[in-house]
Protein backbone atom coordinates (compact mmCIF):
# COMPACT_ATOMS: atom_id res chain seq x y z
CA UNK A 1 0.00 0.00 0.00
CA UNK A 2 1.28 3.49 -0.85
CA UNK A 3 2.46 5.76 1.97
CA UNK A 4 -0.04 8.30 3.31
CA UNK A 5 1.71 11.66 2.93
CA UNK A 6 -1.08 13.65 4.61
CA UNK A 7 -0.27 12.48 8.14
CA UNK A 8 2.05 14.12 10.68
CA UNK A 9 5.50 12.53 10.80
CA UNK A 10 7.30 12.20 14.13
CA UNK A 11 11.10 11.90 14.23
CA UNK A 12 11.09 8.11 14.35
CA UNK A 13 8.46 8.05 11.59
CA UNK A 14 10.73 10.09 9.32
CA UNK A 15 13.67 7.81 10.07
CA UNK A 16 11.65 4.69 9.25
CA UNK A 17 10.11 6.30 6.19
CA UNK A 18 13.50 7.33 4.81
CA UNK A 19 15.24 4.00 5.44
CA UNK A 20 14.25 2.35 2.12
CA UNK A 21 15.41 5.41 0.16
CA UNK A 22 18.69 5.45 2.06
CA UNK A 23 19.21 1.77 1.25
CA UNK A 24 18.32 2.46 -2.38
CA UNK A 25 20.90 5.23 -2.68
CA UNK A 26 23.51 3.02 -1.02
CA UNK A 27 22.88 0.17 -3.43
CA UNK A 28 23.20 2.49 -6.42
CA UNK A 29 26.58 3.61 -5.11
CA UNK A 30 27.61 -0.02 -4.66
CA UNK A 31 27.78 -0.51 -8.44
CA UNK A 32 31.01 1.45 -8.75
CA UNK A 33 32.37 0.10 -5.49
CA UNK A 34 31.95 -3.53 -6.55
CA UNK A 35 33.59 -2.76 -9.89
CA UNK A 36 36.51 -1.12 -8.13
CA UNK A 37 36.90 -3.89 -5.58
CA UNK A 38 37.11 -6.63 -8.20
CA UNK A 39 39.20 -4.61 -10.67
CA UNK A 40 41.68 -3.59 -7.97
CA UNK A 41 42.16 -7.13 -6.67
CA UNK A 42 42.02 -9.06 -9.95
CA UNK A 43 43.24 -6.62 -12.62
CA UNK A 44 45.75 -4.46 -10.74
CA UNK A 45 46.44 -0.85 -9.82
CA UNK A 46 46.62 0.48 -13.40
CA UNK A 47 43.22 -0.92 -14.32
CA UNK A 48 41.78 0.33 -11.02
CA UNK A 49 43.12 3.84 -11.63
CA UNK A 50 41.81 3.74 -15.21
CA UNK A 51 38.24 3.06 -14.05
CA UNK A 52 38.49 5.83 -11.45
CA UNK A 53 39.81 8.29 -14.02
CA UNK A 54 36.88 7.93 -16.45
CA UNK A 55 34.13 7.56 -13.85
CA UNK A 56 33.63 11.32 -13.32
CA UNK A 57 32.87 11.75 -17.04
CA UNK A 58 30.26 8.99 -16.93
CA UNK A 59 28.68 10.55 -13.85
CA UNK A 60 28.50 13.97 -15.53
CA UNK A 61 26.23 12.43 -18.17
CA UNK A 62 24.19 10.46 -15.62
CA UNK A 63 23.40 13.49 -13.45
CA UNK A 64 20.65 14.49 -15.88
CA UNK A 65 18.60 11.65 -14.40
CA UNK A 66 18.96 13.15 -10.93
CA UNK A 67 17.97 16.57 -12.28
CA UNK A 68 14.81 15.29 -13.95
CA UNK A 69 13.91 12.98 -11.07
CA UNK A 70 14.26 15.52 -8.25
CA UNK A 71 12.91 18.49 -10.18
CA UNK A 72 10.03 16.45 -11.54
CA UNK A 73 9.23 14.94 -8.15
CA UNK A 74 8.82 18.39 -6.61
CA UNK A 75 6.26 19.27 -9.30
CA UNK A 76 4.42 15.94 -9.14
CA UNK A 77 4.37 15.99 -5.34
CA UNK A 78 2.94 19.52 -5.22
CA UNK A 79 0.30 18.61 -7.84
CA UNK A 80 -0.77 15.63 -5.75
CA UNK A 81 -0.93 17.88 -2.70
CA UNK A 82 -3.34 20.09 -4.65
CA UNK A 83 -5.52 17.02 -5.25
CA UNK A 84 -5.04 16.69 -9.04
CA UNK A 85 -3.92 13.06 -9.52
CA UNK A 86 -4.62 12.97 -13.27
CA UNK A 87 -2.26 15.85 -13.97
CA UNK A 88 0.32 14.34 -11.60
CA UNK A 89 0.33 11.10 -13.62
CA UNK A 90 0.74 13.03 -16.85
CA UNK A 91 3.64 15.02 -15.40
CA UNK A 92 5.26 11.84 -14.10
CA UNK A 93 5.01 10.22 -17.55
CA UNK A 94 6.50 13.27 -19.25
CA UNK A 95 9.55 13.26 -17.00
CA UNK A 96 10.19 9.53 -17.48
CA UNK A 97 9.94 9.87 -21.28
CA UNK A 98 12.24 12.90 -21.26
CA UNK A 99 14.86 11.07 -19.18
CA UNK A 100 14.88 8.11 -21.59
CA UNK A 101 15.18 10.23 -24.74
CA UNK A 102 17.88 12.44 -23.27
CA UNK A 103 19.75 9.33 -22.17
CA UNK A 104 19.96 7.99 -25.72
CA UNK A 105 21.31 11.29 -27.05
CA UNK A 106 23.92 11.58 -24.32
CA UNK A 107 25.03 7.96 -24.79
CA UNK A 108 25.79 8.58 -28.45
CA UNK A 109 27.67 11.79 -27.68
CA UNK A 110 29.56 10.17 -24.82
CA UNK A 111 30.73 7.22 -26.93
CA UNK A 112 31.94 9.57 -29.65
CA UNK A 113 34.08 11.74 -27.34
CA UNK A 114 35.28 9.11 -24.86
CA UNK A 115 38.96 9.11 -25.93
CA UNK A 116 39.34 12.92 -26.00
CA UNK A 117 37.58 13.03 -22.64
CA UNK A 118 40.04 10.57 -21.13
CA UNK A 119 42.94 12.64 -22.47
CA UNK A 120 41.41 15.77 -20.96
CA UNK A 121 41.22 13.97 -17.62
CA UNK A 122 44.96 13.32 -17.69
CA UNK A 123 45.37 9.93 -19.40
CA UNK A 124 48.36 9.70 -21.73
CA UNK A 125 48.26 7.35 -24.76
CA UNK A 126 48.95 3.80 -23.71
CA UNK A 127 47.39 0.94 -21.70
CA UNK A 128 46.14 3.31 -18.98
CA UNK A 129 44.13 5.41 -21.44
CA UNK A 130 43.00 2.37 -23.44
CA UNK A 131 41.46 0.76 -20.37
CA UNK A 132 39.75 4.01 -19.40
CA UNK A 133 38.23 4.36 -22.85
CA UNK A 134 37.17 0.71 -22.92
CA UNK A 135 35.32 0.95 -19.61
CA UNK A 136 33.68 4.25 -20.53
CA UNK A 137 32.57 3.19 -24.00
CA UNK A 138 30.94 -0.02 -22.80
CA UNK A 139 29.18 1.97 -20.05
CA UNK A 140 27.44 4.08 -22.70
CA UNK A 141 25.40 1.01 -23.74
CA UNK A 142 23.24 1.34 -20.63
CA UNK A 143 23.49 5.09 -20.02
CA UNK A 144 19.77 5.71 -20.83
CA UNK A 145 18.82 3.06 -18.26
CA UNK A 146 21.32 4.47 -15.77
CA UNK A 147 19.69 7.90 -16.15
CA UNK A 148 16.24 6.36 -15.67
CA UNK A 149 17.49 4.52 -12.62
CA UNK A 150 18.61 7.80 -11.06
CA UNK A 151 15.30 9.47 -11.91
CA UNK A 152 13.25 6.65 -10.40
CA UNK A 153 15.11 6.88 -7.08
CA UNK A 154 13.10 9.98 -6.18
CA UNK A 155 10.01 9.17 -8.23
CA UNK A 156 9.46 5.91 -6.31
CA UNK A 157 9.27 7.96 -3.11
CA UNK A 158 6.84 10.43 -4.69
CA UNK A 159 4.72 7.47 -5.73
CA UNK A 160 4.58 6.37 -2.10
CA UNK A 161 6.59 3.21 -2.78
CA UNK A 162 10.08 3.74 -1.31
CA UNK A 163 10.33 0.09 -0.28
CA UNK A 164 9.63 -1.07 -3.83
CA UNK A 165 12.34 1.29 -5.06
CA UNK A 166 14.75 -0.37 -2.66
CA UNK A 167 13.77 -3.84 -3.89
CA UNK A 168 14.47 -2.82 -7.49
CA UNK A 169 17.89 -1.43 -6.55
CA UNK A 170 18.59 -4.53 -4.49
CA UNK A 171 17.93 -6.69 -7.55
CA UNK A 172 20.19 -4.49 -9.67
CA UNK A 173 22.91 -4.45 -7.02
CA UNK A 174 22.90 -8.24 -6.61
CA UNK A 175 23.10 -8.60 -10.39
CA UNK A 176 26.18 -6.40 -10.43
CA UNK A 177 27.88 -8.27 -7.60
CA UNK A 178 27.29 -11.73 -9.09
CA UNK A 179 28.40 -10.71 -12.59
CA UNK A 180 31.48 -8.88 -11.31
CA UNK A 181 32.53 -12.04 -9.49
CA UNK A 182 31.97 -14.05 -12.67
CA UNK A 183 33.32 -11.69 -15.35
CA UNK A 184 36.24 -10.20 -13.42
CA UNK A 185 37.02 -12.77 -10.73
CA UNK A 186 36.48 -16.01 -12.71
CA UNK A 187 36.77 -15.12 -16.41
CA UNK A 188 39.42 -12.41 -15.75
CA UNK A 189 37.95 -9.98 -18.31
CA UNK A 190 39.37 -7.00 -16.40
CA UNK A 191 37.78 -3.57 -16.93
CA UNK A 192 35.61 -4.89 -19.77
CA UNK A 193 34.09 -7.49 -17.47
CA UNK A 194 33.41 -4.88 -14.79
CA UNK A 195 31.78 -2.61 -17.35
CA UNK A 196 29.50 -5.34 -18.74
CA UNK A 197 28.47 -6.35 -15.22
CA UNK A 198 27.44 -2.76 -14.51
CA UNK A 199 25.63 -2.44 -17.84
CA UNK A 200 23.55 -5.53 -17.10
CA UNK A 201 22.65 -4.31 -13.61
CA UNK A 202 21.57 -0.92 -14.98
CA UNK A 203 19.20 -2.63 -17.41
CA UNK A 204 17.63 -4.28 -14.37
CA UNK A 205 17.46 -1.05 -12.36
CA UNK A 206 16.15 1.05 -15.24
CA UNK A 207 13.61 -1.27 -16.85
CA UNK A 208 11.86 -2.89 -13.87
CA UNK A 209 10.33 0.43 -12.72
CA UNK A 210 9.04 1.09 -16.24
CA UNK A 211 7.28 -2.27 -16.28
CA UNK A 212 5.77 -1.60 -12.85
CA UNK A 213 4.45 1.89 -13.55
CA UNK A 214 3.22 1.01 -17.06
CA UNK A 215 0.42 -1.13 -15.62
CA UNK A 216 -2.19 -0.59 -12.94
CA UNK A 217 -0.48 -0.60 -9.56
CA UNK A 218 -0.94 0.27 -5.90
CA UNK A 219 1.21 3.41 -5.96
CA UNK A 220 0.11 7.03 -6.33
CA UNK A 221 1.45 7.19 -9.90
CA UNK A 222 1.32 5.35 -13.20
CA UNK A 223 2.60 5.87 -16.75
CA UNK A 224 0.10 7.15 -19.34
CA UNK A 225 0.08 7.04 -23.12
CA UNK A 226 1.68 10.00 -24.96
CA UNK A 227 -1.77 11.08 -26.17
CA UNK A 228 -3.13 11.12 -22.62
CA UNK A 229 -0.13 13.15 -21.47
CA UNK A 230 -0.64 15.77 -24.16
CA UNK A 231 -4.36 15.95 -23.46
CA UNK A 232 -3.74 16.54 -19.76
CA UNK A 233 -0.87 18.99 -20.04
CA UNK A 234 -0.92 20.84 -23.35
CA UNK A 235 -3.20 23.61 -24.52
CA UNK A 236 -4.95 24.50 -21.26
CA UNK A 237 -2.57 27.29 -20.23
CA UNK A 238 1.00 28.47 -20.56
CA UNK A 239 1.74 27.17 -17.08
CA UNK A 240 0.84 23.58 -17.95
CA UNK A 241 2.26 23.38 -21.49
CA UNK A 242 4.70 20.52 -21.96
CA UNK A 243 7.80 22.60 -22.86
CA UNK A 244 7.29 24.97 -19.91
CA UNK A 245 6.66 22.10 -17.54
CA UNK A 246 9.83 20.28 -18.59
CA UNK A 247 11.81 23.50 -18.33
CA UNK A 248 10.45 24.10 -14.84
CA UNK A 249 11.45 20.59 -13.75
CA UNK A 250 14.98 21.02 -15.13
CA UNK A 251 15.31 24.43 -13.50
CA UNK A 252 14.05 23.17 -10.16
CA UNK A 253 16.21 20.06 -10.28
CA UNK A 254 19.25 21.93 -11.53
CA UNK A 255 20.74 21.99 -8.04
CA UNK A 256 21.10 18.20 -8.03
CA UNK A 257 22.58 18.28 -11.52
CA UNK A 258 24.89 21.12 -10.51
CA UNK A 259 25.97 19.04 -7.54
CA UNK A 260 26.64 15.99 -9.71
CA UNK A 261 28.49 17.99 -12.36
CA UNK A 262 30.51 19.87 -9.77
CA UNK A 263 31.47 16.69 -7.92
CA UNK A 264 32.65 15.16 -11.19
CA UNK A 265 34.70 18.23 -12.10
CA UNK A 266 36.14 18.40 -8.59
CA UNK A 267 37.01 14.70 -8.83
CA UNK A 268 38.98 15.52 -11.95
CA UNK A 269 40.83 18.25 -10.04
CA UNK A 270 41.60 15.81 -7.23
CA UNK A 271 42.98 13.31 -9.76
CA UNK A 272 45.12 15.95 -11.45
CA UNK A 273 46.48 17.20 -8.12
CA UNK A 274 47.16 13.68 -6.86
CA UNK A 275 48.85 12.69 -10.12
CA UNK A 276 51.17 15.66 -9.61
CA UNK A 277 51.84 14.97 -5.92
CA UNK A 278 51.72 11.15 -5.73
CA UNK A 279 51.38 9.63 -9.22
CA UNK A 280 49.08 6.69 -9.99
CA UNK A 281 49.06 5.66 -6.33
CA UNK A 282 47.41 8.97 -5.51
CA UNK A 283 44.63 8.33 -8.02
CA UNK A 284 44.19 4.77 -6.72
CA UNK A 285 43.97 5.98 -3.10
CA UNK A 286 41.46 8.66 -4.04
CA UNK A 287 39.42 6.00 -5.86
CA UNK A 288 39.16 3.95 -2.67
CA UNK A 289 38.19 7.03 -0.64
CA UNK A 290 35.56 8.05 -3.19
CA UNK A 291 33.98 4.59 -3.15
CA UNK A 292 33.54 4.80 0.61
CA UNK A 293 32.50 8.44 0.35
CA UNK A 294 29.72 7.41 -2.03
CA UNK A 295 28.24 5.10 0.60
CA UNK A 296 28.37 7.70 3.36
CA UNK A 297 27.00 10.51 1.18
CA UNK A 298 24.35 8.13 -0.19
CA UNK A 299 22.90 7.89 3.32
CA UNK A 300 22.45 11.66 3.39
CA UNK A 301 21.23 11.81 -0.20
CA UNK A 302 18.78 8.97 0.36
CA UNK A 303 17.30 10.73 3.37
CA UNK A 304 16.97 14.03 1.50
CA UNK A 305 15.45 12.19 -1.45
CA UNK A 306 12.84 10.58 0.81
CA UNK A 307 11.81 13.77 2.59
CA UNK A 308 11.64 16.03 -0.48
CA UNK A 309 8.30 14.62 -1.75
CA UNK A 310 6.82 15.05 1.75
CA UNK A 311 7.83 18.71 1.78
CA UNK A 312 6.50 19.22 -1.76
CA UNK A 313 3.19 17.57 -0.87
CA UNK A 314 2.75 19.72 2.25
CA UNK A 315 3.66 22.82 0.26
CA UNK A 316 0.98 21.98 -2.29
CA UNK A 317 -1.50 21.31 0.52
CA UNK A 318 -0.61 24.70 2.11
CA UNK A 319 0.57 23.29 5.46
CA UNK A 320 3.69 25.37 6.34
CA UNK A 321 3.66 24.11 9.93
CA UNK A 322 4.25 20.57 8.65
CA UNK A 323 7.03 21.83 6.37
CA UNK A 324 8.73 23.36 9.41
CA UNK A 325 8.24 20.19 11.43
CA UNK A 326 9.92 18.06 8.76
CA UNK A 327 12.79 20.56 8.47
CA UNK A 328 13.53 20.67 12.20
CA UNK A 329 13.44 16.92 12.64
CA UNK A 330 15.57 16.40 9.54
CA UNK A 331 18.30 18.76 10.72
CA UNK A 332 18.44 16.88 14.04
CA UNK A 333 18.60 13.48 12.35
CA UNK A 334 21.36 14.62 9.98
CA UNK A 335 23.43 16.04 12.84
CA UNK A 336 23.13 12.80 14.81
CA UNK A 337 24.01 10.71 11.75
CA UNK A 338 27.12 12.86 11.24
CA UNK A 339 28.51 11.95 14.64
CA UNK A 340 27.94 8.25 14.03
CA UNK A 341 29.45 8.32 10.54
CA UNK A 342 32.58 10.18 11.60
CA UNK A 343 33.25 7.75 14.44
CA UNK A 344 32.69 4.75 12.18
CA UNK A 345 34.90 6.15 9.43
CA UNK A 346 37.82 6.75 11.77
CA UNK A 347 37.59 3.27 13.28
CA UNK A 348 37.19 1.48 9.95
CA UNK A 349 39.92 3.32 8.00
CA UNK A 350 42.56 0.53 8.29
CA UNK A 351 40.05 -2.16 7.33
CA UNK A 352 38.82 -0.23 4.29
CA UNK A 353 42.37 0.30 3.03
CA UNK A 354 43.18 -3.41 3.46
CA UNK A 355 40.06 -4.54 1.62
CA UNK A 356 40.79 -2.49 -1.50
CA UNK A 357 44.58 -2.21 -1.69
CA UNK A 358 45.90 -4.56 0.98
CA UNK A 359 48.13 -6.19 -1.63
CA UNK A 360 50.34 -3.06 -1.53
CA UNK A 361 51.28 -2.08 2.07
CA UNK A 362 52.63 1.34 1.07
CA UNK A 363 49.47 2.18 -0.90
CA UNK A 364 47.29 0.88 1.95
CA UNK A 365 49.02 3.15 4.50
CA UNK A 366 48.75 6.11 2.13
CA UNK A 367 45.04 5.43 1.60
CA UNK A 368 44.32 5.07 5.33
CA UNK A 369 46.00 8.39 6.10
CA UNK A 370 44.09 10.21 3.36
CA UNK A 371 40.77 8.71 4.40
CA UNK A 372 41.18 9.78 8.04
CA UNK A 373 41.61 13.41 6.96
CA UNK A 374 38.92 13.30 4.28
CA UNK A 375 36.27 11.68 6.47
CA UNK A 376 36.07 14.62 8.91
CA UNK A 377 33.63 16.10 6.37
CA UNK A 378 31.11 13.33 7.16
CA UNK A 379 30.31 15.12 10.42
CA UNK A 380 28.44 18.04 8.78
CA UNK A 381 28.00 17.01 5.17
CA UNK A 382 24.37 15.98 5.61
CA UNK A 383 23.27 19.48 6.65
CA UNK A 384 24.32 21.09 3.37
CA UNK A 385 22.90 18.24 1.31
CA UNK A 386 19.55 18.43 3.08
CA UNK A 387 19.31 22.24 2.85
CA UNK A 388 19.75 22.11 -0.93
CA UNK A 389 17.16 19.34 -1.28
CA UNK A 390 14.74 21.22 1.00
CA UNK A 391 14.67 24.27 -1.29
CA UNK A 392 14.26 22.05 -4.33
CA UNK A 393 11.19 20.54 -2.66
CA UNK A 394 9.85 24.06 -2.04
CA UNK A 395 10.24 24.83 -5.73
CA UNK A 396 13.11 27.30 -5.24
CA UNK A 397 15.60 25.89 -7.70
CA UNK A 398 17.76 29.02 -7.67
CA UNK A 399 18.61 28.88 -3.97
CA UNK A 400 18.99 25.12 -4.10
CA UNK A 401 21.35 25.35 -7.07
CA UNK A 402 23.36 28.11 -5.43
CA UNK A 403 23.89 26.08 -2.26
CA UNK A 404 24.94 23.05 -4.33
CA UNK A 405 27.20 25.08 -6.60
CA UNK A 406 28.98 26.76 -3.71
CA UNK A 407 29.24 23.56 -1.69
CA UNK A 408 30.38 21.12 -4.35
CA UNK A 409 32.30 23.38 -6.70
CA UNK A 410 33.35 26.83 -5.53
CA UNK A 411 34.36 25.92 -1.98
CA UNK A 412 35.83 22.50 -2.72
CA UNK A 413 37.53 23.34 -6.02
CA UNK A 414 39.08 26.42 -4.46
CA UNK A 415 40.25 24.41 -1.46
CA UNK A 416 41.77 21.56 -3.46
CA UNK A 417 43.70 24.03 -5.61
CA UNK A 418 44.86 26.37 -2.82
CA UNK A 419 45.34 24.27 0.33
CA UNK A 420 48.13 22.07 -1.14
CA UNK A 421 50.17 25.24 -1.70
CA UNK A 422 50.17 25.75 2.07
CA UNK A 423 49.77 22.26 3.55
CA UNK A 424 51.26 20.11 0.81
CA UNK A 425 49.71 16.74 0.02
CA UNK A 426 47.52 16.77 3.15
CA UNK A 427 45.87 19.92 1.84
CA UNK A 428 44.26 17.82 -0.90
CA UNK A 429 42.59 15.53 1.64
CA UNK A 430 41.50 18.42 3.87
CA UNK A 431 39.88 20.39 1.03
CA UNK A 432 36.45 18.80 1.47
CA UNK A 433 36.46 19.51 5.23
CA UNK A 434 36.92 23.23 4.62
CA UNK A 435 34.31 23.22 1.85
CA UNK A 436 31.63 21.53 3.96
CA UNK A 437 32.15 23.99 6.84
CA UNK A 438 31.63 26.93 4.50
CA UNK A 439 28.57 25.23 2.95
CA UNK A 440 26.86 24.78 6.32
CA UNK A 441 27.23 28.49 7.06
CA UNK A 442 25.65 29.41 3.71
CA UNK A 443 22.87 26.83 4.12
CA UNK A 444 21.77 28.13 7.50
CA UNK A 445 21.89 31.69 6.22
CA UNK A 446 19.28 30.76 3.58
CA UNK A 447 17.20 28.61 5.95
CA UNK A 448 16.96 31.49 8.43
CA UNK A 449 16.60 34.24 5.84
CA UNK A 450 13.75 32.59 3.89
CA UNK A 451 11.73 31.17 6.77
CA UNK A 452 9.13 33.95 6.61
CA UNK A 453 8.82 33.66 2.83
CA UNK A 454 7.66 30.04 3.09
CA UNK A 455 6.00 30.28 6.49
CA UNK A 456 8.04 27.59 8.27
CA UNK A 457 9.72 27.96 11.64
CA UNK A 458 13.08 26.67 12.83
CA UNK A 459 11.73 26.53 16.38
CA UNK A 460 9.18 23.98 17.48
CA UNK A 461 5.94 25.46 18.89
CA UNK A 462 5.67 25.14 22.66
CA UNK A 463 3.99 22.01 23.89
CA UNK A 464 4.76 19.94 20.78
CA UNK A 465 6.49 16.56 20.85
CA UNK A 466 8.52 14.56 18.34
Amino acid sequence: MATDMTRHFRTRDLARYALPSICTAVFVSIYGIIDGLFVSNFAGTTAFAAVNLIMPFIMILATTGTMIGTGGSAIVGATRGEGNDERANAQFTLFVMAAAILGVVLALVGAAVMRPASALLGANPGPFQDQSVLYGTISMVSLPLFILQYAFQTLFVTAGKPKLGFIVMLAAGCTNIVLDALFVGVFRWGVAGAAWATVTSEFVGGLLPVFYFARKNESHLRLLSPRAVRRALDGSSRQTSIPRLFGKACGNGSSEMVSGLAQSVVSMLYNLQLLAYAGENGVAAYGVIMYVFMIFSACYLGYAMACAPLVSFQRGARHPEEVGSILRKSLGLNATAGLVMLAFAQMSAPVIAQIFVGYDPELAAFTEHGFRLYSVAFLIMGLGIYASSFFTALGNGKVSALISFLRTFVFEAGSVLLLPLVLGQDGIWLAIDVAECAAVIVSFAFLIGLRKTYGYSLRAPRGTTA
